[in-house]
């Protein structure tokens, strides 16, 4: 299988460039060049993918990992991502691989119905874009999508949501579900620590909600000191329950020093536990708290009766109480998501092969 494959969203300049329009970066390119993405390159008078089906790896995760705690609880997901990304987050948990210039971290190679057709001999309800930001090998993504769909297997997108408007239509139109990494509520966090800008992705997140199918799920990784104040963090809130409105599920989870900000401290569980505090006032509905152990940030509360109807510990359920149309057994009232009957996924992870190594 070739790994170059024809790029979408470009188009030539008078000055002989051609740009790249997938992403809000609208990279100019010169033959041979490559965006700041590394894997869109321009060669001869179009743009190709180097990734398109290769893979930095497949795992059986839970749903849960994700994080999205209201699309089919319990549920396994087949997890993959290629190499590279859009953005140049100083914070990057997945440096190794969407920092990578490195083709050989691309050991696998499997077509769009392999994938799909893995997922569903594992009994995964669906395939999730992860690691590295799938914006960025869409053409992949895309037809990973339509084969996963023609199997009954559905596609989640765990995105930072920095793309263009032409590209996202066609984009989330394939996706079930996406959990969008809101990184802050301050464009200057996003120029400086991110090389980005934050309305692109707040343009994403009102498309998402308001003329999509796709089931939404927010995750802002909080870092000492750099977006976590109240002020902040109470201006995210309140635009999230005006602009998406109080069902959409927001996680907040704790940094650990890593790639180019290693001098900052690890976030304490209390000011994860604050902002879901912060959250919960604004009149959002469901706030998580991640990576830490905590029964009562993890567990998802009715909010009709108040009772815990899916009461989690970091990844696991330790208790089911909704119907398998999501409404709450004490009260019948409607948890909002997307479920069906719960079968609970074994909660570690389950490396897999797909395809053939390359």
């Amino acid at each position: 299988m070739s790994a170059l494959h024809p790029g979408r969203w470009w188009h030539r300049l008078e000055d002989g460039r051609i740009q790249c329009d997938l992403c809000p970066r609208f990279c100019r390119l010169h033959d041979g060049q490559r965006g700041a993405c590394f894997v869109r390159q321009r060669t001869g008078e179009s743009m190709v993918l180097t990734t398109y089906g290769r893979s930095s790896g497949f795992c059986i995760d839970p749903i849960e990992k994700k994080p999205l705690s209201h699309f089919y609880p319990g549920s396994s997901v087949l997890s993959f991502g290629t190499a590279g990304c859009n953005l140049a987050c100083k914070f990057c948990q997945n440096w190794d691989i969407s920092k990578s210039q490195d083709m050989d971290r691309l050991m696998d190679q499997a077509s769009a119905e392999e994938i799909a057709g893995a997922a569903a001999a594992h009994g995964c309800r669906s395939v999730a874009f992860t690691y590295n930001d799938p914006v960025i090998f869409a053409e992949y993504a895309m037809d990973v999508a339509d084969a996963c769909h023609a199997r009954g297997v559905q596609t989640v997108a765990v995105t930072a949501g920095y793309i263009s408007e032409a590209a996202r239509r066609e984009f989330f139109a394939r996706m079930d579900a996406a959990n969008v990494d809101l990184k802050a509520f301050s464009d200057d966090f996003y120029y400086q620590l991110t090389g980005g800008r934050l309305q692109p992705v707040l343009d994403t997140l009102v498309h998402l909600r308001h003329e999509t199918a796709c089931w939404l799920e927010l995750t802002t990784l909080l870092i000492p000191g750099k977006n976590d104040s109240v002020a902040e963090l109470t201006a995210m809130c309140r635009w999230i329950a005006s602009e998406l409105g109080r069902d959409v599920p927001i996680h907040f989870s704790a940094f650990h020093p890593d790639y180019k900000l290693g001098d900052v401290p690890a976030t304490p569980p209390a000011t994860l536990q604050q902002a879901r505090a912060i959250a919960l006032d604004q009149g959002l509905r469901y706030a998580y708290t991640g990576n830490v152990h905590d029964l009562e940030g993890g567990t998802t509360f009715c909010p009709g009766c108040g009772k815990g109807v899916i009461v989690r510990d970091w990844h696991r359920i330790l208790a089911y109480e909704l119907d398998d149309g999501g409404r709450c057994r004490h009260c019948g009232s409607l948890v909002a998501g997307r479920f069906g009957a719960y079968v609970p996924h074994p909660v570690r992870r389950l490396p897999v092969r797909v395809g053939a190594r390359a």
